[in-house]
């Protein structure tokens, strides 16, 4: 299991920005995120977008911690926005930042030996998408798209549903004892 404890887990986090080994790790998870959010999502209309981009955010905030997984989602957000000649909307990019922060944050406090691992990571998971991606990102929508409300509610349902696909996914990689060994290894500077 990934975790932190103590006064140790900032400074392990912060460690680990030094590390090739984890840079390299995150630039794939930004790619990753990139190719999920804009090229494998699921549009309907112009307004809903369903996407698992936020799997390798919370992938990175869990594995490395939350400043890696902040930056992981910033960097996903701002290369995907560039590429796709979206224009960089800086509330949707500071709701991804806050995927990745509260969930690494939540994943250092909830993940201990003895919890249970799904129900764990549900709860860094979830708040993470209540916090970013149904409340923060959807402001962005209605302030600089005008998204009417109705439709923004619909994010609700949608962030319930990817949020346990991703948790799953999560949950199936740290079940494996040979990631969990690798992942030890690459946390290792």
């Amino acid at each position: 299991m990934v975790k932190n404890n103590g006064g140790t887990a900032v400074r392990t986090d912060l460690r680990l920005f030094g590390s090739t080994k984890v840079l390299v790790l995150a630039a794939l998870l930004i790619a990753l995120s990139i190719v999920l959010g804009k090229s494998l999502a699921f549009n309907i209309g112009n307004s809903i977008r369903i996407s698992l981009e936020n799997l390798p955010i919370l992938m990175a905030a869990v594995f490395f911690g939350p400043f890696i997984g902040a930056a992981v989602a910033v960097s996903a957000d701002i290369i995907g926005c560039i590429m796709a000649g979206y224009a960089i909307n800086p509330i949707i990019t500071l709701g991804g930042a806050c995927i990745g922060l509260i969930a690494g944050f939540l994943a250092q406090h909830l993940l201990r030996e003895d919890t249970k691992l799904f129900p764990g990571l549900l709860g860094c998971i979830m708040p993470a998408h209540i916090v970013g991606s149904m409340l923060i990102k959807s402001v962005g929508l209605y302030i600089y798209y005008h998204k009417p409300v109705e439709v923004l509610l619909l994010r609700i349902p949608i962030y319930i549903g990817t949020g346990l696909i991703e948790t799953y996914i999560i949950c199936l990689l740290l079940s494996s004892k040979a990631f969990a060994a690798e992942l030890q290894k690459v946390r290792k500077k």
